[in-house]
């Protein structure tokens, strides 16, 4: 896409102009999305997204523009109108920029571009009938495919070169659930960095029913008690609390600017001994995971917090240049039309040493979060509220009633230094991150967690 360019053509007027660095992103987007919803498909949308993106850094200060011609005419046309922006002078020094033969890809055995619209309907058409076969208490089904394929190109002023092709799948299911004047939702997604080959059908199958039980199961379970108390947060509850809590307040450009309750406290206790927190995005296939981020640094297993300690922040290469260090690999950015920004990509605390099953029976009177849900976070302060899709009564070291209406409401630092217990397993969930009106893929995981003390908001006290 870029190799037959002449890029010193086009970086030459920035950094002639007094430029101290310049990069392009180049991207081919191929998109399939498929909804099914009220027992028809609603939409069945495919299309294709080509543009580039060309940066300039000055005086740590960004100047981006973008086109949606992929053309050198049309980039050095954006570099001369850069250029009027730029108010410096400097020599420049053309480079040669070698690019991969062959895009780097994860293994992808079923490419999304070569599966029929029937066959992805099918599934889709399956999981419908298996969640409307639990039982006549179904009242809406909801089922959402979509399959990405995104070539990527960057080239920058210091002679780097990247290729990299990158194919998702995901794939959700959502229901509704009446009885009476009770309402229930059950949700349940899988996505990952791999090819349809993802979506077997006993996968989609196992998708359906979660989400059908889970919100059939919440009609009957009795109010959530309120007050403070243990929780144990499960494997399964996925990684929503250290993704939304934490780890936000350790992207670097909030860290700068003050906006992190964890800004300046580096080498400093953040959480109990037992807490290491990690961004990896090298994981095989992960949702959030890529060869190179998208300024063409390689990706990357960060270690965050160690031991409790605070030990990095996730970079980009413009944080990086503020605090005089190297980038994490975490310059991401939704597409062409946004200058990266520092984010996270596989985030995770760590296994531990404790058995999953002894946590919970460790627990005398408290709540057992299988799935949490949305919420609310501040970074500033990292006050928190989260919702808890499923949940259930801890008594005497037992698994008791499932409860609905819970709510966890707490404040980040603080909590992770009440996490006293970590389990040996590890349990990924997936979304999309939104951040400065951009989403990007990401999946975060955490062990079986034990939190001594934590105030649960339900409907009964």
């Amino acid at each position: 896409m870029l190799k037959d360019w002449d890029l010193n053509k086009i970086f030459r007027p920035l950094m002639k102009k007094g430029a101290s660095f310049a990069d392009i992103f180049a991207e081919d987007v191929e998109i399939k999305s498929i909804i099914l919803e009220d027992n028809k498909l609603e939409k069945v949308i495919g299309g294709n997204d080509i543009g580039v993106g060309l940066r300039a850094i000055k005086d740590l200060k960004t100047i981006y523009a973008y086109t949606n011609e992929l053309k050198e005419s049309a980039v050095f046309t954006l570099s001369q109108e850069m250029e009027t922006v730029l108010d410096g002078k400097s020599a420049f020094s053309p480079n040669a920029w070698s690019f991969p033969s062959y895009p780097n890809r994860f293994n992808v055995i079923r490419d999304p571009k070569e599966v029929s619209v029937k066959e992805e309907t099918d599934l889709l058409n399956l999981a419908n009938k298996v969640v409307r076969s639990v039982g006549p208490c179904i009242k809406q089904v909801r089922v959402v495919y979509t399959a990405r394929v995104q070539k990527v190109f960057t080239a920058n002023t210091t002679g780097e070169a990247t290729s990299e092709e990158r194919v998702s799948t995901l794939f959700l299911v959502h229901v509704v659930a009446r009885q009476g004047d009770i309402i229930q939702t059950g949700y349940e997604p899988v996505a990952e960095a791999r090819g349809f080959e993802l979506l077997a059908k006993d996968k989609v199958e196992e998708i359906a029913l979660k989400a059908a039980r889970r919100a059939v199961n919440l009609l009957h379970a009795r109010q959530a008690p309120s007050g403070t108390m243990s929780v144990v947060l499960s494997s399964s509850a996925g990684g929503t609390m250290i993704h939304e809590a934490v780890g936000h307040g350790l992207e670097a450009d909030l860290a700068q600017e003050g906006l992190s309750v964890y800004s300046g406290k580096l080498n400093q206790v953040v959480a109990s001994k037992e807490i290491s927190i990690i961004d990896d995005a090298t994981i095989n296939s992960a949702r959030g995971s890529f060869f190179y981020d998208d300024e063409g640094i390689p990706g990357q297993r960060t270690v965050l917090v160690k031991n409790g300690v605070l030990k990095r922040y996730m970079y980009d290469r413009l944080t990086g240049m503020k605090d005089g260090v190297q980038s994490t690999g975490n310059g991401r950015r939704e597409s062409y039309r946004f200058s990266p920004i520092p984010r996270m990509t596989n985030t995770f605390i760590a296994s531990g040493e404790s058995d999953p099953h002894e946590i919970i029976s460790s627990v005398d009177k408290g709540l057992l979060v299988l799935k949490m849900g949305g919420g609310q976070v501040d970074t500033v302060n990292g006050n928190f509220v989260f919702d808890v899709s499923e949940g259930y009564l801890l008594k005497n070291g037992q698994i008791s009633d499932m409860v609905r209406g819970a709510t966890l409401i707490g404040n980040g630092p603080r909590i992770i230094r009440e996490i006293d217990m970590v389990g040996t397993d590890l349990g990924f969930g997936v979304g999309t991150c939104g951040k400065d009106a951009q989403g990007v893929p990401v999946s975060d995981a955490q062990p079986t967690l034990r939190i001594s003390q934590i105030v649960v908001g339900g409907t009964k006290g």
